[in-house]
């Protein structure tokens, strides 16, 4: 099996294991706080409804005020600062959920925006991290240059350790912030932008949703467009440095394979149309055309009768008693036939480039090297 294909199945094995690991460890930390969060604010509920005497269709009522009122906190989602923050939102495919169309045109709209955004966007942040590889490239060496170390060029090891200095400082400033303004815990500003950079975009955090922040402060709205391109930049350089090295390492083992063959090329012959190695062994499925031109010069490459002797009318009594072989471009003695009881025939070496295709299939494939009949 190629190692292409085993690597292949092994990221697909490890992946579907980490995914049971994953879902076995969210398991045991999630599931008893959900189930005691279930049982309060059912209590909660019943307290309520006993307590204003409420019937469970008002009750259902305040639910769905409750929750489409909530996005209108931040003020107007689509007024153009509102409709810029979810235009990049869906541009960088993060998808908060926070606010979404809801007539059929902003629905229709949507698709084709998404459809034609994204690559754009996917394109624009990897051209943004190439560049930012090749910042970080220069540095690296001016650096290296400055302490003088014995070698002084970037490994991918340093771009890797580079920009994952650089995202960590993001995402720890970012979560500075969001934690002064939108009064967050630092732990849970920084769950957010991590969540936020890596495009997974939960939304149960989101930015510009308090105190009118959409209307009243633009340089809080733009400093989170401003977190939101530049971190997914950085995040998309570390990506590309690993996609970098992924395809690396398959072109290594592409071009290994290739050398592999090109090797166990200049160990094969063709007998009577049939490919076989110079150990004897058949490779089946591989047939050589031939030309019947020089018919009347072939002979079999060995003293035992394993092979066709359909042409033995074109051949002298002589050449028949003592076969030998011209093998153009080899120098070395090779034994044919393995049912042969007779001592190998020495070869003698022929330098000729015209390829001559016996109509018996005698041919040596691999650098050009033909096999043919030399009178004795």
């Amino acid at each position: 099996m190629k190692r292409q294909n085993v690597r292949t199945l092994s990221l697909v094995v490890c992946t579907f294991t980490y995914l049971l690991i994953g879902a076995a460890v969210f398991d045991a930390l999630e599931s008893d706080t959900e189930r005691k969060r279930w049982e309060f604010l059912s209590e909660l509920r019943d307290n309520l409804i006993r307590k204003y005497n409420f019937s469970q269709e008002d009750y259902r009522m305040i639910e769905i005020v409750i929750i489409e009122n909530k996005p209108h906190k931040a003020g107007p989602q689509w007024k153009f600062a509102g409709a810029f923050y979810f235009a990049t939102v869906v541009l960088a495919m993060i998808g908060y959920g926070h606010s979404t169309p809801v007539t059929y045109g902003g629905k229709a709209f949507c698709i084709v925006y998404a459809m034609v955004g994204i690559p754009l966007g996917l394109v624009m942040f990897q051209s943004i991290g190439e560049r930012l590889n090749k910042c970080a490239s220069l540095v690296i060496r001016r650096g290296k240059r400055w302490l003088r170390c014995r070698r002084t060029e970037a490994t991918e090891m340093n771009l890797m350790l580079a920009t994952g200095l650089l995202s960590s400082a993001i995402i720890t400033t970012g979560a500075a912030v969001f934690s002064r303004y939108e009064g967050w815990s630092y732990f849970d500003s920084f769950y957010y932008c991590f969540v936020t950079l890596t495009t997974i975009g939960f939304g149960d955090y989101v930015a510009l949703q308090n105190d009118q922040a959409l209307v009243n402060k633009p340089g809080y709205v733009a400093l989170s467009l401003v977190f939101i391109l530049f971190g997914l930049a950085v995040v998309a350089a570390s990506i590309n440095l690993l996609v970098l090295r992924f395809m690396t390492m398959n072109a290594e083992d592409v071009r290994r394979e290739d050398n592999e063959l090109q090797s166990a090329s200049h160990h094969v012959v063709t007998l009577d149309g049939e490919v076989m190695a110079v150990n004897g062994k058949l490779l089946a499925g591989h047939m050589i055309s031939l030309n019947a031109t020089d018919a009347a010069d072939q002979v079999s490459v060995c003293s035992c009768t394993c092979l066709a002797h359909r042409h033995h009318n074109h051949l002298n009594s002589s050449n028949r008693s003592s076969p030998s072989l011209k093998v153009s471009g080899c120098h070395r003695l090779l034994s044919i036939c393995p049912g042969s009881k007779s001592r190998p025939m020495p070869i003698r070496t022929h330098k000729n480039p015209r390829m001559r295709n016996p109509s018996t299939g005698l041919a040596l494939l691999g650098g050009g090297s033909q096999i043919k009949r030399a009178s004795v």
